[in-house]
């Protein structure tokens, strides 16, 4: 429960940072504040909940009154199942109703302020580029996708090689991580992508793989078929397939 009023996020980024904020101050509490977390959370008290505050702050209190409630509530009553399990499991099972939270607010202040279709992807892949917290408190964390590490200069990665052609080279490199720049251009270019299917294995289009597209015979690949990164394709002027090479290297 929020004794301190906070600022109403209202954009994505806005959003974002809320729910960065929110995450720091979980994670603090499961990680290094975890002793005092445990003591707060006492099964012999009533129902307590655990908040996460923009401010990265954390604390243990009673279920908001009001009904329905403000924003989305945490699990209720985790200091009751405290003592009946090994300490890490409980830390993971609050870990687990955290991660589940967040994300609630944050597509509550989405569907609050009306959010498009690209802005609710958009808030997604920017919270989804971040280890939950159940990664972090069990030790898990998986390393970053190099897609969203390099959205906003993949795009040109291309460019250079075809000034005549900036507008379809920048479309070679599929990125999975949206910019402010293709909420802008509409879906025509994602509706030609979700078309496309790989010519290597021949699975569909899927939005949370990284593609490249062949320049010489135009057909689009999984980037893991044929062994591209979003890295090495910022160093490839001309992309051409295994396909595509092979005949030319037989000529």
């Amino acid at each position: 429960m929020e004794g301190v009023p906070h600022p109403i996020p209202r954009t994505v980024e806005e959003v974002f940072n809320d729910f960065r904020g929110r995450r720091s101050g979980l994670i603090k509490a499961l990680t290094t504040d975890v002793d005092k977390f445990y003591q707060q959370c006492d099964p012999e008290k009533e129902n307590l909940c655990l908040y996460g505050l923009p401010n990265e702050t954390w604390e243990v209190n009673l279920p908001v009154e009001e009904v329905p409630p403000e924003l989305p509530e945490p699990a209720l009553g985790i200091n009751f199942a405290r003592d009946g399990m090994q300490e890490k499991d409980w830390l993971s099972l609050v870990a687990v109703h955290s991660d589940s939270w967040l994300l609630a607010v944050a597509f509550y202040f989405g569907a609050r302020f009306s959010f498009g279709k690209n802005e609710r992807k958009r808030l997604f892949r920017m919270i989804n580029e971040l280890p939950t917290i159940f990664e972090v408190v069990t030790g898990n964390v998986k390393q970053p996708t190099e897609q969203y590490a390099n959205h906003n200069s993949s795009g040109k990665s291309k460019s250079s090689a075809k000034v005549s052609r900036q507008s379809e080279s920048e479309s070679k490199v599929v990125k999975m991580s949206a910019s402010k720049d293709e909420d802008e251009s509409g879906e025509d270019e994602e509706d030609d992508e979700q078309g496309a299917t790989c010519g290597a294995c021949g699975d569909s289009y899927g939005t949370d793989e990284f593609w490249i597209c062949c320049d010489i015979c135009e057909r689009w690949f999984h980037g893991k078929c044929v062994k591209i990164t979003p890295a090495k394709a910022e160093h490839i002027k001309q992309y051409k397939c295994p396909s595509c090479s092979s005949k030319r290297a037989r000529v």
